[in-house]
């Protein structure tokens, strides 16, 4: 998809990510370049001692993901110019083998004091392959405009 300008944009408009697959291999490689290594995570057999039953993925990595599938579409690619901020909830776990899709939409659209920029709110969604909304969220991103 191309780059699109603040101009593209419109309130409630909406875009959907392809799908990932939560593997073994990711929250592994994760633990390592966060240095969380809690047992939730790591250790089979203290997991399935919690309400979970078996390991999960860290929260942050959903986020990480979710945010990596949003710029593999490309629409800020070339045009996003600062990533403000970002509410996030995490309303369920994120388990080995789980798929995800992400679903934003445009919650706010504002002008800024400079002619050449201007400021979205996203709200994101992180859906499971069941449906379920596992994270949820808002981004704020100061967008170009083709003046």
């Amino acid at each position: 998809m191309e780059s699109l300008y603040f101009e593209d944009f419109a309130q409630g408009q909406e875009f959907v990510t392809r799908s990932r697959t939560i593997t073994e291999a990711d929250v592994v490689a994760f633990a390592g370049l966060s240095g969380d290594f809690h047992p939730l995570h790591t250790d089979e057999e203290f997991a399935k001692k919690t309400m979970f039953g078996a390991r999960i993925a860290h929260g942050l990595l959903g986020l990480s993901i979710a945010s990596g599938l949003i710029n593999q579409m490309g629409i800020g690619e070339k045009t996003v110019l600062a990533f403000l901020g970002l509410t996030w909830n995490f309303k369920g776990a994120l388990k080995f083998g789980d798929t995800i899709t992400v679903r934003q939409k445009v919650a706010e659209k504002r002008d800024t004091s400079k002619p050449d920029r201007g400021i979205l709110r996203m709200a994101i969604e992180v859906i499971n392959q069941r449906g379920e909304v596992v994270q949820e969220g808002e981004h704020t991103l100061m967008i170009k405009r083709r003046v």
